[in-house]
């Protein structure tokens, strides 16, 4: 039996200070289910993860964002943490990225505070999203209904409050591939 989204091809977007966890874990599960996974970010090289409480293990980058278009990928993953999404918020071929993603009717996913860049983005206006509960207000202001639950997909949108949401938030994107397929 094949994998049931062998041939997507996934990006993550980062920066340093993304929650370990929340680009690793995504990461592995997409690549177990049979999906190409590949790093853009803001900067070349590595870049370093937060865990929990320090500095964590970096990742290989390979690509720029401003290298790379919504239509080379078939969904995008923004994983949390507090610096990486603030980071990211702030670049403007990041947030147009996202906004471009976003408007191809792709699964974004976002965890954490990774809806931060779905903000600054003006993509949540009439959605219904989850995240970590500090952003609820961010969220709100932006025009999204909030509400406090494991994972919820909205059209193309998927999102999860925190780390141990993790497995339901892979599943739900899988699943989400599997469909389009």
């Amino acid at each position: 039996m094949s994998k049931p989204i062998n041939g997507k091809k996934i990006a993550i977007l980062a920066t340093d200070g993304y929650e370990q966890v929340e680009l690793t874990d995504p990461k592995k599960n997409l690549e177990k289910a049979g999906a190409t996974v590949e790093v853009i970010s803001i900067k070349k090289g590595e870049i370093k993860g937060w865990n929990h409480t320090d500095w964590g293990k970096s990742v290989k980058v390979d690509h720029l964002v401003n290298e790379v278009e919504p239509a080379d990928y078939d969904a995008l993953v923004l994983p949390g943490g507090q610096i990486n999404p603030d980071k990211l918020r702030t670049d403007k071929n990041a947030v147009a990225f996202i906004k471009e993603f976003v408007e191809t009717g792709k699964p974004v996913a976002a965890i954490c505070h990774g809806p931060w860049g779905l903000v600054e983005a003006d993509v949540v206006k009439g959605k219904t999203v989850t995240s970590w509960p500090s952003i609820h207000t961010d969220l709100k202001n932006a025009g999204a209904n909030w509400v406090d639950k494991e994972v919820v997909q909205d059209g193309n949108l998927i999102t999860s409050r925190k780390p141990e949401d993790i497995p339901a938030f892979s599943n739900q994107l899988i699943e989400t591939l599997a469909k389009a397929s």
